[in-house]
């Protein structure tokens, strides 16, 4: 068979074959990746975003509704670990603040209650030992006490 000038060229780009693929993949994966992180944990935060909104709303709420501040207290505290526990997020690193702007359970009484919740990354909760948070989320939620209480 005669040789012509461009077929060794040929053979040289054919030893080449199949290593776009393998650059495609190398590349897709090193990139969805950190992709893929970045949108779980924005899933967690907002999902700590709504566990917070709802504990500081059934705190505030719960909290009226007790005859004194001991058991009121006592109830707030219980509605924010609930909250937080049925949207699968850790009550130990939560704080809740309650505030009045006068005699907490008097009639007419404003109740102000700050939930703020540490939310962690995902994944690495499942390394002993280590706890990382990726931000803080917090929410407040007003109820007035009821007038003829």
């Amino acid at each position: 068979m005669p040789s012509f000038p461009g077929s060794a060229r040929r053979s040289a780009a054919g030893t080449d074959a199949g290593s776009a693929i393998v650059e495609f993949v190398f590349l897709a994966v090193l990139l969805l990746i950190p992709l893929a992180y970045l949108i779980l944990t924005v899933g967690q935060l907002q999902g700590g975003s709504y566990a917070v909104v709802g504990a500081a709303d059934q705190a505030a709420k719960v909290y009226v509704l007790q005859p004194d501040a001991a058991r009121a207290r006592q109830a707030a505290d219980q509605a924010v670990v609930m909250a937080l526990t049925d949207m699968g997020f850790d009550a130990s690193r939560a704080t809740l603040t309650i505030t009045c702007d006068a005699g907490c359970l008097s009639p007419g009484a404003l109740v102000r209650a700050d939930v703020r919740l540490q939310v962690d990354l995902p994944l690495v909760t499942a390394i002993p030992g280590v706890r990382l948070s990726a931000a803080t989320v917090e929410s407040s939620a007003t109820q007035k006490v009821g007038r003829f209480k």
